[in-house]
């Protein structure tokens, strides 16, 4: 890994504001740290290559809403896995259907930059769906909130996150 890492409280400018915010209150907080990416570099493909991390080790955190209630949840998986979104995620909401969510929504919701959300700092009534295979790792990197940088932590740490479950089979295996 090619990442130049700090303790991300003490890097403040390398996170979203709800982020950081989040990241006050969070007894495991000296475990998080941040790395400083090139935005352009921020999608997960790119990224990986461009900072010799590997997809294993990359989670993604995205944001889906249920319909018709249009209730708003996030989903943490592996890089190397996409959301179940259609069965898992939908039946996790209760609502016939569940999709992506629109990226103003996302975005304008969540107080983050898209290509860059996380699942510290999202609003306290989404639930945060956290695939098993994410607790596995033991230096995930995820967004930080904006695409200027991404955040490393223990994977078992993202469990622990308020509103986090953790889901046996969240994500289906990439083609």
């Amino acid at each position: 890994m090619r990442l130049d890492l700090s303790p991300a409280l003490s890097k403040p400018e390398l996170l979203a504001a709800p982020v950081v915010e989040a990241l006050s209150k969070l007894p495991d907080a000296d475990a998080i740290q941040v790395a400083p990416i090139d935005p352009d570099l921020a999608d997960t493909a790119a990224f990986c290559e461009a900072y010799d991390v590997t997809l294993e080790q990359s989670a993604n955190c995205v944001i889906v809403v249920g319909k018709p209630a249009g209730v708003y949840a996030a989903c943490v998986v592996l890089a190397t896995t996409r959301a179940d979104v259609n069965g898992a995620v939908r039946r996790l909401l209760g609502t016939r259907k569940a999709s992506f969510a629109p990226m103003d929504d996302a975005v304008g919701i969540s107080g983050m930059q898209y290509g860059g959300i996380t699942p510290i700092g999202l609003p306290s009534d989404w639930p945060v769906y956290v695939d098993s295979r994410v607790l596995a790792v033991s230096s995930a990197v995820i967004g930080s909130g904006i695409r200027g940088s991404k955040i490393v932590l223990p994977g078992t740490l993202i469990a622990s996150l308020p509103g986090a479950t953790v889901i046996e089979n969240l994500a289906l295996e990439s083609l």
